[in-house]
């Protein structure tokens, strides 16, 4: 092969052209002026405000001896989310779960990581008996 038959690769005139530049702006109405809108200043992040208090139980009574983490107590979200919260924490832990009568479940004694889940979404944990 010859050394002379290089493609240019800096990318030339051709990349630089704008399809929009010889359409006149004449018939529309005038762009708003922009102005810097007066909100309120972002809150911070530690002035977060909690959802709610769940409740971290852990369960063995009518499991066959087997140890269930269950959070319960919810107020004010639907099934969906609490799927998607239950997910969280069986990825979290490594174990399986489920959603069960507005509780979900998590196999194991995971109450530990289950507490940093909810509170990651800004739900706060109290650790119950049971």
């Amino acid at each position: 092969m010859s050394g002379s038959q290089r493609i240019p690769t800096e990318g030339g005139q051709s990349l630089s052209h704008n399809p929009f530049a010889g359409l006149s702006s004449e018939g529309f109405p005038a762009a708003p002026e922009t102005v810097a809108p007066e909100a309120a200043p972002p809150p911070e992040k530690g002035a977060r405000k909690h959802r709610g208090r769940v409740d971290i139980v852990r369960q063995t009574a009518g499991r066959g001896g087997k140890t269930v983490t269950v959070v319960k107590n919810f107020v004010g979200i639907g099934l969906p989310e609490k799927e998607q919260l239950a997910k969280a924490m069986q990825r979290a832990c490594g174990t399986g779960g489920t959603v069960k009568d507005g509780q979900i479940e998590i196999q194991g004694d995971k109450r530990a990581e289950v507490a940093r889940i909810l509170t990651e979404a800004r739900f706060q944990p109290v650790f119950a008996g049971g």
